[in-house]
């Protein structure tokens, strides 16, 4: 793992506040999550990419605008290991690469389903206007 990386890795685990090697890797968390059937990277697969540094591939993913923010995984997990608190920090970690979101929150509306519970509605609009 080069430098650049390993300052990634650190400042995702410093910013969420998660200890990814607490992980058991009972895919609980990908059991539980809404939005797992449209992620590449499903939530405990995404903790072993952060634990093991492999940082790049999430950076590009579009898993980080498939989580709903809404925590399921955060509840099931019986080790407290926090997956979303992890999506969150690599999405924080992109907008400052970038400089920018994925979208903006005018485009948030028109990406949205009708049968969306609020909380995804809420959480999309906390995710996207950071």
């Amino acid at each position: 793992m080069n430098n650049h990386v390993k300052h990634l890795q650190d400042e995702i685990i410093r910013s969420s506040g998660v200890n990814p090697k607490k992980c058991m890797r009972c895919g609980k968390c990908t059991a539980t999550c809404p939005a797992f059937d449209e992620m590449e990277y499903h939530p405990h697969q995404f903790v072993n990419m952060v634990e093991t540094g492999d940082i790049e591939p999430l950076l590009q993913s579009e898993s980080l605008y498939q989580c709903l923010s809404c925590f399921a995984c955060i509840d099931r997990c019986p080790r407290g290991v926090e997956p979303a608190k992890l999506v969150e920090a690599v999405r924080l970690q992109v907008i400052r690469k970038q400089g920018a979101n994925h979208m903006t929150a005018n485009d948030v509306p028109d990406k949205l389903n009708e049968d969306l519970p609020q909380q995804a509605i809420v959480s999309a609009f906390r995710k996207y206007t950071k």
